[in-house]
């Protein structure tokens, strides 16, 4: 009997750990995902250039060059180092807005990110960790994975106003060397704040689902504006 009660302890105590576990960005969840599935029928998200879903209003659009939108809701937009102002290329060769085509592998050491550095448009900015939040809200907020254009990605519906938000799954650029990574299939958005002194918050999705995620900021990801 002493044994079975032994053993029932550290199973428990195993289970109660697993839930509380925060990932590495080394490697995809496994204990958030949903059933895969096919990207449901397209369907277009709210028209204009922003969109309240949840409380927070929010561009429709990545960021492109710094001081710029992408030229459609359904366009990668560029990459950002976290904290830097300097844009990469979401296509190959790899090249940055400055001209440079030698990857930056130094990381930022600020607790956020620096308003001289926000790539974000005049009265927008780079958004917080609760900001990204919002989007995670099951109850407020309806998600769907989905197709635009023949772009994959996630659909936040506001479940109040039926109005929605559209994020392609851009793909990212890797911390070591800079090269392209899950273009078209995965989505990183960044968020303006820290988890630790190696990592920051961000908005990770894939088909399995949409998670808040934490890695090294010398990753290169897309950026959605939040409203000043």
């Amino acid at each position: 009997m002493t044994k079975v009660r032994f053993f029932s302890f550290w199973l428990l105590l195993t289970m109660s750990m697993a839930t509380v576990v925060f990932h590495s960005c080394e490697a995809v969840p496994q204990e958030e995902e949903m059933d895969p599935e096919q990207p449901k029928d397209p369907v277009l998200p709210s028209p204009g250039t922003e969109v309240t879903i949840n409380g927070v209003t929010w561009a429709t659009r990545n960021v492109a060059a710094p001081g710029t939108f992408a030229a459609d809701f359904h366009s990668f937009g560029m990459y950002y180092q976290w904290n830097k102002k300097t844009a990469w290329s979401t296509e190959n060769p790899l090249t940055n807005t400055d001209g440079g085509t030698t990857w930056n592998t130094t990381p930022s050491t600020e607790n956020s990110w620096a308003k001289a550095n926000d790539p974000c448009p005049a009265g927008w900015r780079v958004p917080t960790r609760n900001e990204i939040n919002t989007l995670l809200d099951t109850v407020k907020v309806r998600k769907d994975w989905t197709k635009v254009n023949n772009v994959k990605g996630w659909m936040q519906t506001d479940k109040i106003s039926g109005k929605s938000l559209f994020l392609p799954a851009a793909g990212k650029r890797l911390y070591n060397n800079g090269m392209l990574d899950l273009v078209g299939t995965n989505g990183f958005y960044w968020s303006s704040v820290r988890r630790n002194s190696e990592d920051i918050y961000y908005l990770y999705f894939s088909s399995f689902g949409i998670i808040e995620y934490s890695c090294t900021g010398i990753f290169a990801h897309s950026i959605r504006c939040v409203k000043e």
